[in-house]
Parts: structure tokens; C-alpha cells; sequence
């Protein structure tokens, strides 16, 4: 995403987002677990949100209005209501002319169907209607009357002829065809389109089209894409679609919305920090059996893969059986893991050093297991684990300094060495008081020159519990 186009991103109040492949799959209706925290964080940013969608406002399933939208501009966009239900705008097609269509399907021999503002009936049930109307519209009626006791914002062709279906001209003067499926076209006011009522809650909130973001994935978002200030198309989207966007996302599946309103700096992950609360924490578990005790030691990988996997498996092939710390400092932390017991030795299972994996989750706090390096993306076998029990630094003046609130109190309260952050790959953390015991006393062992033990302190083998 190039840094114009985060800039312009600066500019929008409001975003509108189209529901099917969009927010929702479509056909299994899978929405991805972080939109709710999507719209939570840009409400917390103080921007609106809106559902842009040809789904009529009864189409529109729970899990969406859970969402908790600004508006939503239903029916593509003939019908507007805001989050308390106020209708804001509606647009009705003339009885005359639903009288004049149905005449009209009836000559060409087509099926439809009739929408209302929170209702829609078919003109009868077949396998092809089923196939195109039920994934959005599960189970509705046949009432081909319906248009007599409701007002009608929008229509429905059932037919194969796809596009080269056109209106009579007596229609097409105040009609028109937006094709959504194989099998069917939307039939909407010639003036009508998302953009238009899009545009509506736009002038009413004395807003302008730069001041909005869109997103979408098929031929109805054509002119939604053409009015807003960014238009992002989802990474399944139609090939017209994605002509005209200014930004294209991953999937729906892949988190596409996230994805991209993160790269506008318009959300942030949600963090979660294992060290916090390490007894809970699933996954491998490594035992550093030395000669003065046992250091379990829960590891990260989902974190830092590539690092895991290759402590793993070194201490599986016995890598590290019989290697000694050859330096330990008291108050800072203790290293091991080179065969050669110089500091100066060690290689990856990757054959050469390898890269860095930080995460925004993990830190050096006390107790941390950390690779050892000799400057950016060096690893190989060695590795520390962080003994320092002292700070001179309260949780406020840490979290003043960057630092997570939660990080911060660790630091504070516990100790650590933060100012290896982002220095070294945190992979994994001590896992009970009797290895932070073992920990401190080999961290008290006399050392000589170096830093080295006077008395060597020995990893006899590390057992790991996948």
C-alpha cells in the first residue's frame, strides 16, 4: 500500500461495506472472527460505519446487525435506515410500472420477484430460482400479488438469458438491470444505486465522497467504486471490479477486511501476551535437564516458528546433550546452547544463520527464552534465558517508554532486560516456580574469566512434549 493512499486515508469519516463475499460468505456464511472487533475499533476512532448491500433490510442475517452499523443502505440503495430504524430514504418503483414489468416477464416468458422495504415474494418456485435466491433469501414465499398491498423498491429477473436480457423501452426509461447472479438481474430505479443512497447519508451528515471508503466485490459496487474517495475490492472480486479500485484486498477467508484497514492504519491487532498468564498457554513444552535442576520451559510457536522448530529439533537429535552455559551473569541472564562452549561456536538445523522472528507479543521479561546473536538475523544454536530480577523503573515509566501496559508490569514487578527487545527472538518462557529456583541458582554459581563458571554448569539432555 503506497503512502499516497494511506494519506487519503487520513481524510475518511465513514466506511460502507457490501455483505455477500464482503463481510459474509456467501454460500457457507462464514464471517471472520475479527469484524466485530473491526467495527468496534473504528467506532472507537470515531468512524461511521454503514451496510451498502442489494440485500433488502429483513435479508440482512443477525450476525451483521450484531455488527451494531451506522446505516445500512439496502435494497442498493432504495431504501435507508439508520442504526435506530429511522428511515432515512426510500425510493419506490411506481405501481404502474411493477404492473408493466410482470406484464412484461409474462411476454418473455421469465419468472420474478417483488421486494419490499422488509419483505420480498417470488412468482413461483423452481430449482433455478432456489439456486440463485436462496442463499440470500432462504425460504421465501410465492405471492405474485404482493405489489398490491406493498410498496415495491426493487425487482428480480429468474431467466438464463443473462445479458442479453434488456428492458422494453417503456421500462428501461425509469428502470434499469443490475446483473448479480447467472440467473438474475436486480431491477432498480434507473436513478437508484448504492452510490446514490450512499450519497444520501453522505449529504446528510455534511460529509463528501472523499470522505468515504468502500468495500466490495461485485457489478452492483461499479458505481459505488466510481463516487467514494477509496474503494477497496475484495481479492475474489469481479474483473471490472477490480479495474477500478484503488486498493486490492485478500479474501474474505484471509481476512481482507482487516488486512487492509490495517495497512490504512485504521485498526490494530488485537494482542494477546502468553507471558502474562503462561499457565494457560498451550503447545510444546521444553525441559532443559542441567546439573543443577530442571528448566521447563513452554515455547512460542506460533509466534516464532522458524526459531521453535529449530530448537526443537536440535534438542531432539541431542544437539545440546552435554553443552555447557559458558556465560552466566548474575542480574542479567544465563547462555548456553554452542557445542563448543567458546560462545563463539553453534550452527541452525538451516545449515546458516537464519532471521529474527519478533513478535508485539512476546518480550524479555525475567525468565524469557531468548536466542542468543551476533547482530540482526545471526541465530544459530545459542540461546538465554533472562534472570534479572530488578528494574529501576516503575510500570508507568515503562509504559511511558512503548511498552504494553501488561509488558510493563511484568518488567516492573518482576524484572528482565528490556532493552534486548527487538534485539532477540523471544521463543519461549519458564513455566513454574521450581525452574525460576533453578534459574536463580545457576544465575548465583561463581564464574571466572568471561563470565564463564568456575564449575561447569551442564545441559545433560532437553526433553520436549510436543
Amino acid at each position: 500500500m503506497d503512502a499516497k493512499l494511506r494519506y487519503k486515508a487520513k481524510k475518511i469519516k465513514i466506511i460502507f461495506f457490501d455483505i455477500d463475499d464482503t463481510l459474509r460468505n456467501s454460500k457457507t456464511g462464514f464471517v471472520p472472527s475479527n469484524i466485530p472487533r473491526v467495527f468496534k475499533q473504528l467506532r472507537e476512532k470515531g468512524i461511521l460505519t454503514g451496510i451498502a448491500t442489494g440485500r433488502g433490510i429483513f435479508g440482512v442475517v443477525p450476525e451483521i446487525k450484531a455488527l451494531n452499523p451506522d446505516f445500512f443502505v439496502t435494497l442498493n440503495g432504495a431504501y435507508i435506515e439508520d442504526k435506530k430504524g429511522n428511515v432515512i430514504y426510500s425510493n419506490k418503483i411506481a405501481k404502474d410500472k411493477v404492473e408493466e414489468y410482470i406484464a412484461w416477464t409474462k411476454e418473455v416468458e421469465i419468472d420474478y420477484g417483488l421486494v419490499g422495504s422488509h419483505a420480498a415474494k417470488l412468482s413461483r418456485r423452481t430449482e433455478m430460482i432456489s439456486q440463485a435466491i436462496d442463499p440470500i433469501y432462504p425460504n421465501l414465499e410465492v405471492d405474485r400479488d404482493f405489489y398490491q398491498n406493498e410498496d415495491i423498491y426493487q425487482m428480480w429477473t429468474f431467466e438464463e438469458q443473462g445479458d442479453d436480457l434488456t428492458l422494453p423501452d417503456s421500462l428501461a426509461s425509469t428502470l434499469r438491470m443490475v446483473r448479480w447472479h447467472e440467473h438474475s438481474s436486480d431491477v432498480v430505479p434507473i436513478s437508484g444505486s448504492k452510490a446514490a443512497g450512499v450519497a444520501k447519508v453522505v449529504d446528510q451528515l455534511g460529509l463528501k465522497p472523499e470522505n468515504v471508503m468502500v468495500f466490495g466485490d461485485g457489478l452492483n459496487d461499479l458505481e459505488l467504486f466510481d463516487y467514494a474517495g477509496i474503494s477497496v475490492a475484495m481479492g475474489i472480486s469481479h474483473d471490472k471490479i477490480k479495474e477500478k479500485a484503488d486498493y486490492i484486498t485478500k479474501t474474505l477467508e484471509e481476512d481482507g477486511i482487516f488486512d487492509a484497514l490495517e495497512g490504512f492504519g485504521m485498526v490494530e491487532k488485537e494482542l494477546h501476551f502468553p507471558q502474562v498468564d503462561i499457565e494457560t498457554v498451550e503447545g510444546p513444552i521444553a525441559t532443559i535437564k542441567t546439573n543443577h535442576g530442571d528448566l521447563r520451559i513452554k515455547l512460542f510457536p506460533e509466534h516464532a516458528p522458524k526459531t521453535v522448530a529449530n530448537f526443537i529439533a536440535l534438542s531432539k537429535d541431542g544437539y545440546y546433550d552435554g553443552v555447557i552455559f559458558h556465560r552466566i551473569i548474575k542480574d542479567f541472564m544465563i547462555q548456553g546452547g554452542d557445542p563448543t562452549g567458546t560462545g563463539m561456536g553453534g550452527e541452525s538445523i538451516y545449515g546458516e544463520s537464519f532471521e529474527d522472528e519478533f513478535s508485539e507479543e512476546l518480550y524479555n521479561v525475567r525468565g524469557a527464552l531468548s536466542m542468543a546473536n551476533a547482530g540482526p538475523n545471526t541465530n544459530g544454536s545459542q540461546f538465554f534465558i533472562v534472570q534479572n530480577q530488578h528494574l529501576p523503573y516503575s510500570k508507568k515509566e515503562i509504559a511511558r517508554g512503548g511498552w504494553p501496559e501488561p509488558i510493563a508490569e511484568i518488567y516492573a514487578e518482576q524484572g528482565g532486560t528490556p532493552h534486548l527487545d527487538r534485539r532477540h527472538t523471544v521463543f519461549g518462557q519458564l513455566a513454574d516456580e521450581a525452574s525460576y529456583e533453578v534459574l536463580d541458582a545457576i544465575a548465583g554459581v561463581e564464574t571466572g574469566a568471561m563470565d564463564k563458571p568456575v564449575e561447569d554448569v551442564v545441559i545433560e539432555t532437553i526433553e520436549i512434549e510436543d
